[in-house]
């Protein structure tokens, strides 16, 4: 007989899971106001007294009672115990459901603590795109790819200015947050191998320094909101041009995708996504009426990653460059995307012109052109057996 679960894992998945994407993939939702509401599944009724709300992560019939967390209603809508539901939602969240004693009773504050952290280091750097002396470059770069302050505000858009310790200065106060900021991939702790003339005195004292630096800064929200990680879009020639915080408790970056919470936000029932490369393509499209676009986070997309956008939706568009680097990463899609296919289900492959990128393109062709070009690429068969037919 299989030992209890423990309880800090329970809540852990509770913290991964958002109850509206668990109920919609069952139930049809209808977004009214903050909650979301629908005809009962446990009971007859002709108007929807339904209702679920996705801050309390808590869902409730205001006709037969009915009422719980994400982990009750699977329960009673699949008609499954408490264990299989729990090892169901633990597998399409990517979690091992342990089978030993719980873990330190500590560890589920110390995470939310991580979470705040980790909000207070996107506000510090939204207010240095408002207020820091070097904001203007920042500025400038994002006017100059034609984004709107609007478009920067939906998606939290910051800057981490130059110098090594800002967030540092601003966010740490006592060791414990140090550690904290370290552990969340927003400060580097200082190697001994690392030259010391590369660091200043400050930090050759404090042995940790920032991350993100003279960077725009973009936050990665996990499906109910929460900032568990940052992208740093360089704005000189220095390398990597694009920076991703290292995984984390919180953070896994072959299970999310940098946009989908905004494309939920955008419209609770998607039909379509649209799988593209960068941060500024994610933006862009969504700045140009497509708000259903999203970006792997520098690792190749994985079945994890469609499994989630296909339950939320019934196709995925691929969109890759027209170059050689830009087949041989459709050729690797193709292979992931494979194994998940099912009726039902469609994938296309969107080739882009030499040169392109759905930013530069959706400014030039607008959402109209680039919706035609999605509804006119490669459907997965044809590309399917084209790439058989290269190997004969």
């Amino acid at each position: 007989m299989a030992g209890l679960i423990p309880q800090n894992f329970i809540d852990q998945l509770l913290d991964r899971t958002d109850i509206v994407e668990v109920i919609d993939s069952r139930v049809t939702l209808r977004k009214t106001g903050r909650n979301y509401t629908a005809l009962c599944p446990f009971h007859q009724e002709k108007s929807p007294s339904f209702s679920v709300n996705p801050d309390k992560q808590f869902y409730y019939c205001f006709g037969c009672g009915a009422g719980g967390n994400a982990i009750g209603f699977v329960m009673e809508f699949d008609r499954l115990d408490f264990r299989a539901s729990v090892e169901d939602m633990a597998r399409r969240a990517g979690l091992e459901v342990p089978q030993e004693a719980a873990q330190d009773p500590q560890q589920n504050a110390q995470q939310q603590n991580l979470y705040q952290q980790l909000a207070a280091a996107r506000d510090f750097y939204q207010q240095q795109l408002r207020e820091h002396p070097s904001r203007q470059r920042a500025v400038d770069y994002l006017k100059g790819r034609g984004l709107t302050g609007e478009v920067a505000k939906d998606f939290g858009i910051g800057y981490a200015p130059p110098g090594w310790q800002n967030l540092y200065n601003a966010l740490v106060n006592n060791s414990q947050d140090e550690q904290q900021l370290i552990d969340a991939g927003m400060l580097v702790e200082k190697q001994p191998t690392e030259p010391e003339s590369a660091q200043s005195d400050e930090t050759r004292r404090r042995g940790s320094y920032d991350r993100f630096r003279d960077r725009i800064i973009f936050p990665i929200r996990d499906s109910r909101g929460r900032v568990i990680a940052f992208g740093g879009r360089v704005l000189g020639d220095d390398k990597p041009k694009y920076l991703n915080s290292p995984d984390s408790s919180v953070f896994h970056k072959g299970r999310e995708l940098y946009g989908l919470y905004e494309a939920k936000q955008a419209n609770n029932r998607i039909s379509r996504f649209v799988i593209v490369e960068g941060y500024m393509d994610v933006v862009a499209l969504a700045q140009h009426g497509i708000p259903y676009a999203v970006a792997t986070l520098g690792t190749a997309t994985s079945d994890t990653h469609l499994q989630k956008l296909f339950r939320m939706a019934p196709e995925l568009v691929f969109s890759f460059d027209g170059d050689e680097a830009g087949r041989k990463a459709a050729h690797r899609a193709l292979e992931t995307t494979l194994g998940v296919m099912e009726d039902g289900r469609q994938v296309k492959f969107l080739f882009l012109p030499e040169g392109e990128d759905p930013d530069t393109l959706v400014r030039k062709e607008g959402a109209e052109g680039f919706t035609r070009r999605m509804e006119q690429a490669m459907p997965f068969s044809e590309f399917f057996f084209n790439a058989l037919c290269d190997k004969v």
